[in-house]
């Protein structure tokens, strides 16, 4: 790929209609998620090298280090030292449970359990079918969870996703799994969730959230609302939390 070196004809119309500059690496960023995004390089396997990365782009070794390292900042690639750059997998330990912000106040690491049921089949309306970009009535999977953390239940999760990203997708399976829901979705359907976006709210225990978390009605509870995405920015899941926070926070680092 070589720089077009013209000069842009000037505009004299609305700004904003005017075409947006993006520097090279940006491009060669684009090409690679391109590649992640048509499985050229599953998760957990290597890349080519960058030498090899910048002869297939015809840019400099430069560029394609610094496409990588924005990559590597979003979490979608991985530097291991001495031995390459990877696509980053949820079946890592380290990654496993990235997007898990609801942790014990006293900082021990705990391994959560799940609980699935309800597994169903249905169509998209409300909220999940405006966070997912569907149309009402397309066909979703719904399913619910609720996560305990040394025997105390402390999360109830309801999880809708397009039923076309999960054909066949069974309650056996997520049960037999035995990791995390996104490293399921990785490993048995190749569809991997790159990044989320939450939103956070206090509520009232239901009834149904008070039997299954085992608290009084009433309790007040967090309501933590997440749509993740995978490549290219498609949402994928739309999940709705409800934790309780006795001993738990969520936790989150700013930088």
């Amino acid at each position: 790929m070589k720089r077009d070196a013209r000069a842009a004809p000037r505009s004299s119309g609305n700004p904003r209609m005017r075409p947006a500059f993006r520097p090279l690496y940006e491009q060669i960023k684009i090409l690679l998620t391109q590649s992640l995004v048509s499985g050229e390089w599953k998760p957990g396997e290597a890349i080519p090298s960058e030498l090899e990365l910048a002869a297939r782009y015809r840019v400099s070794h430069g560029t394609v280090r610094k496409a990588i390292d924005a990559l590597a900042a979003e979490h979608i690639l991985v530097r291991r030292q001495g031995k390459g750059t990877f696509v980053a997998s949820h079946c890592e330990p380290s990654y496993q449970y990235r997007f898990l912000r609801v942790m014990p106040d006293s900082g021990e690491k705990l391994h959560p359990q799940n609980l699935f049921f309800a597994l169903e089949r249905g169509k998209a309306h409300g909220e999940s079918a405006g966070a997912l970009g569907l149309k009402v009535g397309t066909t979703v999977l719904s399913f619910k969870r609720v996560m305990s953390f040394a025997g105390r239940p402390m999360i109830l999760d309801e999880i809708v996703l397009d039923a076309r990203q999960f054909p066949g997708m069974t309650l056996a399976e997520l049960e037999e799994f035995g990791g995390s829901v996104y490293s399921f979705y990785e490993s048995v359907f190749g569809v991997r969730m790159i990044r989320a976006e939450e939103r956070l709210r206090a509520v009232a225990a239901d009834s149904v959230a008070a039997a299954h978390l085992q608290v009084a009605k009433g309790t007040p509870l967090l309501c933590v609302d997440r749509v993740a995405f995978t490549y290219g920015d498609k949402p994928v899941e739309w999940r709705r939390g409800l934790c309780r926070t006795d001993g738990f926070s969520y936790f989150n680092e700013l930088s």
